[in-house]
């Protein structure tokens, strides 16, 4: 790798490597807000509108097992391609649902999609990026992410707006994923430029690193099991507390009134501070230790939380609305690539696919879940108990990693 480090140019594969990611991200930023308004339209109570929303989630989830399979049997440009193609079909799928149901299925797709999106760039950056560049580099991929969960629910508003309806709004992911498909097809493959700078030995490399992480990724969650159920429960509970927000806001906004247009406002304005943060993250952890972000983002969460259940009911509901959102995110924004860095810091260096592969998987799990208990809590008591509830989940997951960060991530000297 260090032989083709000075021909390196992040500049040079930025475009091809960046802009398709931001598309795709814009348009699933715009349908995430209004996914349980779309539910709740289609007769939906608010219980089963949470499930349909952690739809996407489940999905991700259930797509972390193959994708790193499809992408070293295909390509990491080919399998993003198809991966839009997927989420083309179930975005078609929600637009004509005649039923939360349907819509469930779509929403699952769109899901499973964004799972093999989503590895295929990592894969990308983490094969080709030379090791000194890696960091900044899977920094501005999270950062894409980010950037486009800001711009899409702001695009979601003025398309209600315009058009009248919120399942409108899925034409902007459709369109999303046709621009990245048609840019995937017609900029030259990053991969194909970069490979011809490396050595050939580092070849074979590539396919190996992406599909080590499915190949025995339930293995590895076995010969990994005493970190994963320390510090690996930690993790879960920080995605349990991501996936919560992401599917309580939209929710909560339907529980007291608020329109389809506005709550994307909100969502969307909220949404620049978590992106905002995601370099001042990066800038605490490598100075002052993991747990200075870990701590702060999941005490955040956890007190965000518990502000919306003791403000349901009040008659300055939505002002408390738009000022928990804001502070959620802001806690969410402190802990941008923590999950990524702890992994990192206790993978094997000389091999870390696998470990990282079922690192990501109980993450997932726990963000998989998260929502489920969500509506299931929503269904048996109110939203707002489920809301206190995953409050004190939170400041437990914090907890959780104040106990075992230090142990297994302690902070080195620079």
């Amino acid at each position: 790798m260090s032989s083709s480090a000075p021909d390196f140019s992040f500049r040079s594969i930025a475009l091809p490597a960046i802009l398709p990611t931001l598309l795709f991200s814009v348009g699933e930023g715009a349908i995430i807000p209004i996914i349980p308004q779309v539910a709740n339209s289609l007769g939906a109570s608010l219980a089963v509108a949470g499930v349909i929303a952690s739809m996407i989630l489940l999905g991700e989830l259930f797509g972390d097992i193959p994708s790193g399979w499809i992408v070293s049997r295909i390509g990491e440009r080919t399998a993003m391609i198809y991966a839009a193609l997927l989420s083309i079909v179930g975005l078609v799928t929600s637009l004509a649902a005649p039923n939360p149901w349907v819509l469930g299925l779509g929403i699952f797709a769109i899901g499973l999609s964004t799972a093999v999106f989503a590895l295929a760039r990592h894969a990308f950056m983490t094969s080709f990026v030379p090791r000194h560049f890696r960091a900044r580099a899977l920094s501005t991929l999270g950062g894409t992410f980010r950037l486009g969960y800001f711009i899409g629910p702001f695009i979601a508003a003025a398309v209600i707006h315009l058009t009248g309806s919120t399942q409108s709004v899925f034409w902007v992911h459709i369109v999303g994923c046709v621009g990245a498909a048609v840019l995937l097809l017609v900029l030259r493959d990053p991969a194909e430029a970069l490979a011809e700078k490396r050595v050939p030995a580092s070849k074979s490399e590539d396919g190996a690193l992406v599909a080590a992480e499915s190949v025995g990724l339930f293995t590895t969650v076995w010969a990994s099991r005493a970190v994963l159920a320390r510090l690996g429960t930690g993790a879960a509970l920080v995605g349990a507390m991501r996936a919560s927000r992401q599917v309580i806001l939209p929710l909560w906004a339907v529980s007291i009134g608020i329109p389809d247009a506005q709550t994307a406002l909100i969502i969307g304005a909220a949404g620049a501070l978590d992106f905002g943060l995601f370099y001042a993250s990066g800038q605490i952890m490598d100075r002052f230790g993991r747990l200075w972000s870990a701590m702060p983002s999941m005490i955040g969460l956890g007190v965000g939380h518990l502000v919306l259940a003791i403000t349901h009911d009040l008659a300055s509901a939505v002002p408390w609305f738009i000022a928990a959102a804001v502070f959620m995110s802001i806690a969410n924004g402190l802990g941008s690539g923590i999950l990524m860095t702890l992994g990192a810091d206790l993978a094997d260096q000389s091999n870390p696919a696998p470990f990282l592969g079922a690192w990501r998987f109980t993450a997932d799990a726990g963000g998989a879940v998260s929502p489920l208990v969500l509506s299931a809590l929503t269904a048996a008591v109110s939203i707002a108990f489920a809301s206190g509830v995953l409050g004190v989940v939170g400041l437990v997951g914090a907890g959780v990693l104040l106990r075992y960060v230090p142990r297994y991530s302690p902070r080195h000297p620079r």
